[in-house]
């Protein structure tokens, strides 16, 4: 069919350039996921083992957390103690309010934090410095006056210096009473639904959940107010939280995130849906609304 069009626009006088154009056939645009899995081994980089947190919870299930010590260096310093010693097991998810957070911790508020942990961080809400550079994108956002990601987080920026990780799904916060308290890091939350934007620059987060989210954002809803469970019984038992050097000795990164050119079209395709499903490109996207896309190391 293709050397018949040809054969006639040859014989009709047409231009190369035409010919050209008839006989070239446009590759479809690619799908985001199609992205990831065509990304080459260098545009994958490795999440440190020692950023790595391994809950499990009762009945089975276990969920993988990635810490941000560039964000909140001190609570994630609490964090890790509390880990190390062990300071979850036996406590539980007392809260899962639909749309919004998971959260779990001491349902009584009086286990004794160990010795070393700090009782009132600062407040780790935003950085002005990081080590980090962010890299920016183009959209308009009502919570910030720029989001773009830095080392592989979701970030806003003030204009001035000054970052923040933003309440994307997945991602990890520290529960706090009232000012002036930050909250230690042993009651934490995670968010299940549309991302909490208004609370960016009002909670420390600490980091996100990688792997294993099923095992948080599927539970029963709470009854009572902000989705605590009402019942005792209802709590689901946390068996451990623990540093994965501790559960797999000698592990190495398991979990990687992209980076570089591949994210960069993958960050482009989520704004501008151009695969055959789409009719319409979208012309932008929300921070939240490109999440980073993070593998088990191969």
């Amino acid at each position: 069919m293709t050397r018949t069009i040809l054969l006639s626009l040859l014989a009709a006088g047409a231009a190369p350039i035409g010919i050209y154009a008839v006989a070239q056939r446009q590759a479809p645009a690619l799908a985001p996921a199609e992205i990831t899995q065509a990304a080459p081994a260098s545009d994958w980089r490795d999440i440190p083992e020692s950023d790595l947190l391994l809950m499990d919870v009762a009945g089975g299930g276990r969920v993988v957390i990635q810490l941000a010590p560039d964000f909140a260096p001190v609570h994630v310093d609490n964090i890790r103690k509390l880990a190390a010693q062990r300071w979850w097991d036996g406590t539980s998810i007392n809260r899962v309010q639909d749309n919004y957070v998971v959260q779990w911790g001491d349902p009584t508020e009086r286990k004794a934090l160990p010795a070393d942990v700090t009782a009132k961080p600062p407040e780790e809400y935003l950085r002005a410095e990081t080590g980090l550079e962010p890299e920016w994108i183009p959209w308009p956002d009502p919570y910030a006056r720029r989001t773009g990601f830095a080392g592989g987080w979701p970030v806003g920026g003030d204009g001035r210096g000054k970052i923040w990780l933003a309440h994307c799904y997945a991602m990890v916060g520290v529960g706090r009473n009232m000012a002036p308290d930050t909250g230690s890091g042993a009651e934490l939350y995670a968010v299940i639904g549309q991302a909490p934007r208004h609370l960016d620059r009002n909670i420390a987060l600490v980091g996100r959940v990688i792997e294993g989210m099923e095992y948080l954002s599927s539970r029963p809803r709470g009854t009572a107010q902000l989705g605590f469970y009402d019942d005792p019984r209802q709590r689901i038992p946390i068996d451990s939280i623990r540093p994965m050097a501790e559960v797999d000795p000698g592990a190495r990164s398991t979990h990687q995130y992209l980076t570089g050119k591949s994210f960069a079209a993958f960050r482009e395709a989520r704004a501008n849906r151009r695969d055959p499903f789409f009719n319409v490109p979208a012309g932008g996207a929300d921070v939240c609304n490109i999440p980073v896309p993070i593998r088990r190391k191969p």
